[in-house]
């Protein structure tokens, strides 16, 4: 999953980035809010941590503009203030949910794991697929109750395929999802994590559809 973190506080900002990387997302960040605006309309984020004070361009109007552009990912608002009119603000121009300064890295984490799951419509910490669980607050999967080894990409993968289940996802979508900007977006990884998955989990859930990428059937549909 890739997240956007547009912050001016570059202590805060790497300290964001930091928690973040360390729970298995991969990260942008921006440093004001025509650098944030920019990343966020013309690259692909599963969520997006937006302060509201920010230099050049406020978030308010960054969030504005994006829900006018038809931009849709879920964002977590950041704000250092205590007005509710503020607030209010914030989530009539589209935002999801906010956290007001000071806060704990932790509760982030969970409200974006929360928004994402919301925004593939899965209720759970907890994504099960058959014999597999997928935990996406520790960052582990188990097949029958064992646990398998995962690398940091590989476990991204997966779990970008589960938030996305009965979905055909292209081999372009899943790199511009699961690595940064600046990753060579014309090497074949997706190839080899894919072909490493199914020898770890030992299970016959992703699926190649020719031509178009993988897809892991909805649970319902592979019952």
């Amino acid at each position: 999953m890739r997240i956007l973190i547009v912050e001016d506080d570059k202590d805060l900002n790497a300290q964001l980035v930091e928690a973040l990387t360390d729970a298995g997302y991969v990260v942008d960040k921006a440093y004001d809010g025509e650098e944030g605006h920019f990343l966020g309309d013309t690259e692909p984020y599963d969520a997006v941590i937006l302060d509201i004070g920010l230099p050049l361009m406020d978030g308010i109007s960054i969030l504005e503009n994006w829900r006018r552009d038809g931009r849709k990912m879920p964002v977590l608002l950041l704000t250092a203030r205590d007005r509710w009119s503020e607030k209010v603000a914030g989530i009539d121009a589209g935002a999801d949910d906010y956290v007001t300064k000071p806060f704990h890295v932790e509760e982030v984490l969970a409200r974006i794991r929360a928004l994402i799951r919301r925004s593939a419509g899965i209720a759970s910490s907890e994504i099960e697929w058959g014999a597999l669980r997928l935990d996406t607050k520790q960052s582990k999967v188990t097949v029958d109750g064992a646990v398998i080894k995962l690398t940091s990409h590989e476990f991204r993968l997966l779990s970008y395929l589960l938030h996305h289940q009965g979905k055909v996802i292209s081999r372009t979508e899943l790199v511009e999802h699961l690595y940064d900007q600046d990753f060579d977006r014309d090497s074949n990884t997706i190839e080899v994590f894919v072909g490493r998955l199914r020898k770890k989990l030992k299970l016959d859930i992703i699926e190649t559809v020719r031509g178009m990428g993988y897809r892991i059937q909805a649970m319902n549909d592979a019952a």
